[in-house]
C-alpha cells in the first residue's frame, strides 16, 4: 500500500471516528484502533496513535453540545481531574499486559460489548422519592428568566453527582483510557447514565468533554513510550474534526430511544468483529 493511499484511508477512518465520538461520547478509538491495525500499525501503535485524535474530536463535539446546554461542567471538573493521574498509570501499564498487545485489543472488544449492552437496555424508572416537583405557587410565569432556571433545575432532579461518585468514575475511566487508548468514554457513558443518573444526551456530551481532558496525559505518556506513529495520528486528527461535528449534530436531533438502539447496534457489531479478529491473531 502506498503512503498516499494510507493517508487517504486514515483520513476516512478519522472522519467516521469523529462521527462515532460525537454521537456517543466514547472517543472513537473503537473504530480507529482496529482500522489502523488493518492499515499496518502494530498493536501498541494502534493503541497509542489513536490518542492524539481524541483531543480535537472532543473539543469539536463538546462545543456543539455546549451550545445546546448539554454539558454538565461540574461533572466534567470532578471526573476529569480525578482521572488524570490514573490515565498516566494506565499508559505505563499497557506494556506490562501479556499477549504482545493482542490482549489489550480483546479487552477493548469486551468493554465495547458491555457498553452496547448497558446503553441498549431500556432506562430504569427513576425512584419517585428522588423527584420533587417545584411548587406551582412559587414558579415564575412561563417565558421569564426564572422559568428557564426552574426548567433546568427540574431536569437535574434525581441526578447523583456527589464528588466521590464522580471521582470513582474518573479514576476508572482514566485507567482505561491510558491502558487501551479508547478515551474512557465507553466506561463513563454507561456510568453517567446508570450510576450518576444523567440524562442520556447530557451523559454523552459530558463524557465527550471528559475524554478530551484524559487524552492529554495519555498522549504525552504514549509519546514518551514511543507508541505513537504520527503517520497515522496526524491524518486521524484532521479527519475527526468534521466527523465529530456531524456526530454531535445527529445525536442532538435524535430521540433517546433512537440513540439507545443506535449505540447497541453499532458498538455491539464493532465489539463482535473486533473480538473475533484479535482472538484469531492471538491464536494464530
Amino acid at each position: 500500500m502506498s503512503d498516499a493511499i494510507q493517508i487517504v484511508l486514515t483520513l476516512v477512518v478519522g472522519f467516521f471516528t469523529g462521527v462515532l465520538s460525537g454521537m456517543f461520547g466514547v472517543g472513537g478509538a473503537v473504530i480507529s484502533t482496529p482500522a489502523i491495525r488493518v492499515l499496518g500499525a502494530t498493536p501498541f501503535e494502534a493503541v497509542g496513535s489513536t490518542v492524539p485524535s481524541i483531543l480535537p474530536s472532543s473539543i469539536t463535539g463538546t462545543l456543539r453540545y455546549h451550545r445546546e446546554g448539554l454539558i454538565n461542567w461540574r461533572v466534567v471538573g470532578w471526573t476529569g481531574c480525578a482521572g488524570i493521574l490514573s490515565t498516566v498509570a494506565g499508559a505505563l501499564l499497557s506494556h506490562a499486559v501479556p499477549g504482545n498487545g493482542h490482549v489489550l485489543m480483546i479487552l477493548t472488544a469486551l468493554l465495547v460489548g458491555f457498553t452496547a449492552f448497558r446503553l441498549g437496555r431500556s432506562p430504569e424508572r427513576p425512584d419517585p422519592a428522588d423527584a420533587e416537583e417545584p411548587d406551582a405557587l412559587d414558579a415564575p410565569p412561563p417565558g421569564s428568566v426564572g422559568a428557564s432556571t426552574i426548567t433546568t433545575a427540574s431536569r437535574s432532579v434525581g441526578e447523583r453527582t456527589e464528588w466521590w461518585r464522580l471521582a470513582i468514575i474518573g479514576v476508572s475511566a482514566g485507567l482505561l483510557s491510558g491502558l487501551l487508548g479508547v478515551g474512557g468514554g465507553i466506561l463513563m457513558v454507561p456510568l453517567f447514565v446508570s450510576w450518576a443518573r444523567l440524562e442520556l444526551k447530557s451523559a454523552l456530551g459530558t463524557s465527550l468533554a471528559c475524554v478530551g481532558i484524559l487524552a492529554i496525559p495519555g498522549m504525552i505518556t504514549h509519546q514518551l513510550l514511543g507508541d505513537i506513529d504520527w503517520a497515522f495520528a496526524l491524518p486521524l486528527c484532521i479527519g475527526v474534526i468534521p466527523g465529530a461535528r456531524v456526530g454531535a449534530h445527529l445525536t442532538i436531533r435524535s430521540s433517546d430511544r433512537t440513540l439507545r438502539l443506535a449505540v447497541a447496534i453499532v458498538l455491539g457489531s464493532i465489539a463482535l468483529i473486533y473480538l473475533i479478529g484479535e482472538i484469531a491473531s492471538l491464536v494464530g
